[in-house]
């Protein structure tokens, strides 16, 4: 489809992906299956971390709705530039498949063995912005923060939303046996979930660098973990630092991933 006027970053461009379902109803069902509907989309950005006050649901009027459709709600986000539409959740009614039968030719009512009754499906159809949710999660999850004298630019992902789970940190990239370990053990750690080996900084400056793109937690591998088998674990939110065992690490992250 294309779109005439871009804006507003990446919330309007000129290419764009959809995720849709066409959910096909009896019609004496239609009505349940929307209130449903609605209800599961509103709940899967709340359950991504969106913030609720930022959230709303809008009812179409009757002057802005498809000529086909029955009804349609709005799932709309808070942006900086106001509150806009994520996805739109409509009664397409059984316009679609009349339309395909009359000019394909083929039947396309469904028959109900038990019911012995043969009619269209009404459809129910979800259809989100991914783009847009992008955004809406991007913008949902930044933050700066002041800590000590310096600003901390966070990117609060929910968990399942992080692109990377885990970095794994040598304090010292000049002790060859100290890179040899950190890189065994986000081998290791790549077997079960994203994970990421870095030693181009100092060990502030590389944790800066994964809360900016929402890595989870960073493991600091140091001197000491070659005498005592254990590296440091900071967790992205509270950057609290807690020292664990090398063999329960990797079941220490995934019970926290999970």
């Amino acid at each position: 489809r294309n779109e005439i006027t871009p804006g507003n970053f990446t919330f309007r461009t000129r290419e764009f992906e959809q995720m849709e379902i066409e959910y096909f109803v009896h019609p004496q069902d239609a009505q349940r299956a929307l209130e449903e509907w609605i209800q599961n989309r509103f709940n899967w950005y709340l359950e991504l971390g969106i913030k609720t006050e930022n959230l709303r649901k809008r009812q179409h009027g009757k002057d802005e709705l498809a000529h086909y459709a029955h009804a349609c709600m709005d799932v709309e986000y808070n942006f900086p530039f106001g509150w806009a539409e994520l996805e739109g959740i409509a009664n397409r009614a059984d316009y679609d498949l009349k339309q395909h039968a009359q000019y394909s030719g083929k039947d396309l009512q469904y028959f109900d063995d038990q019911k012995k009754e043969k009619f269209f499906p009404y459809i129910i159809e979800p259809s989100g912005g991914v783009d847009r949710g992008v955004l809406a999660f991007l913008i949902n999850a930044y933050r700066e923060e002041q800590v000590k004298e310096d600003t901390r630019v966070v990117l609060k992902l929910h968990k399942d939303l992080a692109p990377v789970k885990a970095a794994v940190l040598p304090l010292l990239r000049n002790r060859p046996e100290i890179v040899e370990l950190a890189k065994n053990i986000s081998g290791d750690l790549k077997k079960s979930f994203a994970a990421v080996y870095d030693d181009t900084g100092s060990i502030g400056k590389l944790y800066r660098r994964q809360d900016e793109v929402g890595t989870l937690y960073c493991v600091t591998v140091d001197v000491q973990s070659l005498e005592d088998k254990q590296v440091t674990v900071r967790s992205r939110d509270t950057m609290l630092q807690e020292r664990i065992s090398i063999d329960k690490l990797k079941e220490y992250l995934i019970n926290r991933l999970n």
